[in-house]
């Protein structure tokens, strides 16, 4: 079978910090995969260069098959990229917004207005689909980005962390929309720094971690019986529950001023 997305031996240096070394990952079709791993653990650099918008300096992606930087616009063609931070263009309406995005992928103007229409409601945005972008909130911002990663129908999802900023019932909303995309046959990436999310909704995980992948397997078996957040903190060596770390001043006695 085909692997979804298909990393291997990815290098990225910036000047002298390597921010992804010698890193493979697979991604098997038809699951939700999660990306996790600590602040600067080559995250984003790495869905960066999955995605075609950062070259990498050594290794090769390929996307069902095919090397997306040999072949951008087939790879390009099979997903919806969310990326992190990323500017959109504020400046127009959502609805106008995906008008754009339709029209930058060739694709119906009559087919954008129908899954325009379909994807504002999914996602709680029809009565804000004639705001300009500029005056969304970060959460609705979010999702009018998802919408524009869902709109030619992707076979690949890649979202960098896509519930960040998202209130909760919106964050149910696109829980819904994505395990709907994978029981249809498609596979979504994600990162996120919050482990018991990525535990409870994704089938696969991988943990990255000064550039390379710590572990990588179905979630349950990367877990070993104890919860994401535990095992990650054994992988990356973070603080385990109850150490001390100083800021004693701010442990205050029952007697104290």
């Amino acid at each position: 079978m085909t692997a979804a997305l298909d990393l291997a031996g990815l290098w990225k240096t910036f000047g002298s910090k390597t921010a992804v070394q010698d890193l493979s990952l697979m991604v098997p079709p038809g699951v939700l995969f999660g990306l996790v791993g600590p602040n600067g653990a080559g995250k984003t650099t790495t869905l960066s260069m999955a995605t075609g918008l950062l070259r990498p300096d050594q290794g090769e992606v390929r996307v069902l098959g095919i090397d997306v930087w040999h072949d951008p616009p087939a790879a390009k063609a099979l997903m919806g990229v969310m990326p992190d931070g990323m500017r959109l263009f504020d400046r127009l309406s959502g609805r106008e917004l995906l008008r754009y995005v339709g029209l930058l992928r060739s694709m119906d103007p009559g087919e954008v207005e129908r899954r325009s229409g379909e994807l504002f409601d999914a996602l709680g945005l029809t009565e804000d689909a004639d705001t300009v972008v500029t005056d969304y909130s970060a959460g609705m911002t979010k999702k009018v980005s998802l919408a524009c990663a869902l709109l030619h129908g992707p076979s690949i999802l890649v979202l960098d962390e896509p519930f960040e900023s998202v209130d909760p019932v919106s964050g149910e909303m696109v829980r819904e929309i994505l395990r709907g995309y994978v029981a249809a046959g498609g596979t979504v990436i994600l990162s996120s720094h919050v482990m018991e999310l990525v535990e409870q909704l994704c089938d696969g995980v991988g943990v990255v971690a000064g550039g390379r992948v710590l572990a990588v397997g179905p979630t349950a078996e990367v877990c070993r019986g104890i919860p994401l957040q535990q095992r990650f903190l054994q992988l990356v060596g973070g603080p385990t529950s109850g150490e001390r770390r100083g800021l004693e001043w701010l442990r205050f006695s029952s007697g104290s001023n």
